[in-house]
């Protein structure tokens, strides 16, 4: 009964339910009519409050400017982090991390930036010896010591390195079956049976020579990047987001905020950030996420839409059985709230002037 009402606790103070003195504006959250193609229905989310969060930096923006370095752990050896003087906001020694042997669930990365950087599980970072996929949720302190990243591989048999250190996949994340296997599940067979899951449902759509071509790799990056596979994903992600964002613009003084989407009338994944601005630069490759999900065949073939209050419901219901709490004092911290049927995941910001959840993942088991 303690570990329900901590849950529920949790959640009530993120939906902006005062539940002690609350510090600052609190956030609520309104789902609005859906955007739909087909199968596929993406209804967004609006909330009362928009942060401020433009001093966090994303991961794209971090590896495209060279000031995110992300290498295999066996490489850690040409991590040097510039030399300043030790704040008395990070006085934390550095990190330790192994210099020898490189690791499929683990890559190393350092933040030579001025600014906190955002990891979102799912995202995927290529090269090296295999194809990664970020693991969890989590903020990065500017300037930090390498610290070990946990990942899983989405290219299975490759383990030859073609590059030192790791670029990103800037136009797509790994889509919500995948996503849900790294974040909920930490399971990396699991992640490769979807991988392959994916990988079957995008050639099952092309003809026999595109099909061939794309059989002669086993890497999930480089099947989502394949010409025949961004016109599937397009011919889906292309009208929902021309639909979106015409409806963002509108929304935009109601700030909008993030989305739940939903396939074969069923809701499958909640994505809310902490601002407009935020989603703004994780849109591109979210939609294509989803767009990429709609391609696998439905267990239940379905053409029944889902309904406005029933995408609300699904948002609202944070009501767990249990909670896993990940932190970094000062720095983050990563709920994990465990419901019969779904896993929700609250990043918090616990940096200076913040105190406000960045990024609400919440997902159907």
């Amino acid at each position: 009964m303690k570990r329900r009402l901590r849950a529920i606790g949790i959640v009530l103070s993120v939906l902006g339910i005062a539940i002690a003195a609350p510090k600052g504006p609190v956030a609520r959250y309104r789902v609005l009519p859906p955007v739909t193609h087909g199968n596929f229905a993406l209804f967004p989310v609006v909330g009362e409050t928009s942060f401020n969060t433009q001093q966090f930096l994303t991961l794209d923006e971090g590896i495209a400017s060279g000031q995110v370095i992300v290498t295999e752990r066996s490489q850690t050896s040409g991590l040097v982090r510039p030399k300043r003087p030790r704040s008395r906001i990070w006085p934390e020694p550095p990190i330790e991390i192994p210099r020898s042997g490189a690791s499929v669930n683990e890559l190393v990365l350092i933040n030579n930036s001025d600014r906190p950087l955002i990891l979102l599980a799912g995202e995927i970072v290529t090269g090296g010896k295999q194809d990664r996929v970020v693991s969890k949720d989590r903020i990065v302190r500017p300037h930090s010591d390498p610290i070990a990243l946990g990942v899983f591989c989405v290219e299975p048999r490759r383990w030859r390195e073609t590059s030192a250190r790791f670029g990103g996949l800037s136009f797509s994340m790994a889509q919500p079956s995948v996503r849900r296997k790294a974040m909920a599940e930490q399971n990396q067979q699991e992640v490769w049976n979807e991988v392959a899951k994916s990988r079957a449902a995008f050639a099952g759509k092309l003809d026999a020579p595109e099909a061939r071509a794309f059989s002669g790799s086993s890497s999930y990056a480089i099947a989502v990047q394949s010409g025949a596979v961004q016109r599937q994903i397009d011919s889906i992600a292309a009208p929902i987001d021309e639909s979106y964002k015409k409806m963002i613009q509108r929304l935009r003084a109601e700030k909008a905020v993030g989305a739940v989407v939903a396939i074969n009338g069923e809701p499958i994944w909640v994505d809310v950030f902490a601002s407009s601005a935020l989603l703004e630069k994780y849109w591109p490759k979210l939609i294509r996420s989803y767009a990429a999900e709609a391609l696998r065949p439905a267990l239940v073939p379905s053409t029944t839409m889902l309904s406005q209050a029933k995408a609300q419901a699904f948002l609202d219901n944070f009501d767990g059985k249990r909670s896993n709490i990940e932190t970094e004092p000062g720095v983050y911290s990563n709920t994990e709230i465990i419901g019969d049927d779904f896993d929700g995941f609250l990043l918090r910001s616990l940096l200076p002037n913040t105190g406000f959840e960045v990024h609400i993942a919440k997902m159907q088991r």
